[in-house]
């Protein structure tokens, strides 16, 4: 099992790659999980399930940074409590997230559950793709505390400096959905169906087992019943980070979802080849996000440890690593987007695998400022000793 990392000495570089690539492994498993269902549904089921998958994937998406950037949040207070070893406030800040980040959850889940036709129409489906994605997203819906579940745990381990054991969970769950979804898609034709249920068959094992992992390896704390009380100022502190973060996880994926609706209003193969794209994005984002999120966590404990000089010397370490990945990351996207768009439908649709490439060389043109934009709270936080919201900086922590 892998043991608590100290961010406050070593080598800035060494620590952030070391940090960010399990966080990276992990979450590449974490969007197989969608992109298996996207696959699976394209190539046996038809474009027009690949439409409405890909096209609820936005709306998916979406709700999930949320939640994500919410538990992200809260880890960045643990971070700096950890590093300045205050043990009493970190357990009490680590139950008021519990309870908030799976309530707010919880609400988000019931109202989506039962707003789904709502959503569809407002999304302005093509008739064809209604039915499933009607059936895709309440499942999805559904499966959300385990999203929360298997965050939260994760994150948890992540502020302590653990990014490796949230990995072996998502290698094993991400398995399990590619052999559900195969099983129930191809064996039972339980369609778009089969994949929303295999998703979330998959999420529950992730969360279960992280979740009794990071019981024991918090075991140093020792709860005790005067840890679960209400500290006001640590929850108005810790409310503003899990919030600001969640809105800095979420704006992207809103502006996504706007597009979408946009983009189902021109038929079902402008449909499908967006879907595809957007899937390419989410992977593209994945390494410029996963340092950014590292350089927070390395920022925090640092912070936490009063070592000024180097936050410093880890955001110049962080800007150099993110330019060098995002150039990278731009330009194999631009060589290959015709293929990358033929991973998700037939040989035979050649007007979907133009549009996509298309779509796929202007968006990868500017992955290297979304990675700089993923990261932004957390420079003006480094410069200025608050954290800042890039799209609204007035809401901040002095």
């Amino acid at each position: 099992m892998s043991k608590i990392k100290d961010m406050t000495k070593g080598s800035p570089y060494k620590l952030l790659i070391s940090f960010a690539l399990p966080m990276f492994v992990g979450n590449i498993f974490q969007q197989i999980y969608n992109l298996v269902d996207t696959i699976v549904v394209g190539k046996f089921v038809g474009k027009e399930a690949l439409a409405a998958v890909g096209s609820s994937f936005a709306i998916m998406l979406l709700i999930n940074s949320i939640i994500i950037g919410l538990s992200m949040g809260a880890s960045v207070l643990f971070s700096q409590l950890y590093g300045s070893q205050d043990y009493k406030k970190l357990k009490v800040s680590m139950v008021m997230a519990t309870f908030l980040i799976l309530l707010v959850t919880l609400t988000i889940s019931l109202v989506a559950f039962f707003s789904t036709d709502s959503i569809i129409k407002l999304y302005r489906m093509p008739y064809e793709t209604v039915a499933y994605a009607k059936d895709y997203l309440r499942w999805i819906f559904a499966g959300l505390f385990f999203v929360s579940l298997y965050n939260l745990a994760a994150n948890i381990l992540r502020s302590l400096g653990d990014s490796k054991t949230p990995l072996y969970f998502l290698l094993l769950a991400s398995v399990i959905n590619v052999i559900l979804d195969l099983l129930f898609v191809i064996k039972y034709g339980m369609e778009v169906k089969g994949v929303a249920i295999a998703t979330v068959i998959a999420q529950a094992v992730s969360a279960l087992l992280c979740l009794l992992v990071t019981f024991k390896k918090l075991g140093f704390l020792s709860f005790k019943r005067e840890d679960f009380v209400y500290d006001k100022v640590l929850f108005k502190t810790m409310t503003k980070y899990a919030f600001l973060t969640g809105i800095q996880q979420s704006v992207m994926n809103f502006g996504i979802v706007m597009i979408q609706g946009l983009v189902n209003t021109f038929g079902t193969s402008l449909m499908a080849a967006f879907a595809a794209g957007v899937k390419v994005d989410a992977f593209a984002y994945i390494p410029l996000q996963d340092f950014g999120n590292a350089f927070a966590i390395y920022t925090a404990q640092n912070k936490g440890a009063k070592e000024e000089k180097r936050i410093k010397q880890g955001l110049r370490a962080a800007s150099v690593i993110i330019g060098v990945f995002g150039l990278i990351i731009s330009l194999i996207v631009f060589l290959t987007a015709e293929n990358l768009i033929g991973l998700f439908v037939k040989a035979t649709d050649l007007d979907v695998i133009a549009i996509g490439a298309n779509y796929l060389r202007i968006e990868g043109a500017f992955y290297i400022l979304i990675g700089f934009l993923f990261m932004l709270w957390v420079l003006q936080g480094a410069r200025k000793g608050r954290y800042v919201n890039p799209i609204n900086p007035s809401f901040s922590r002095k």
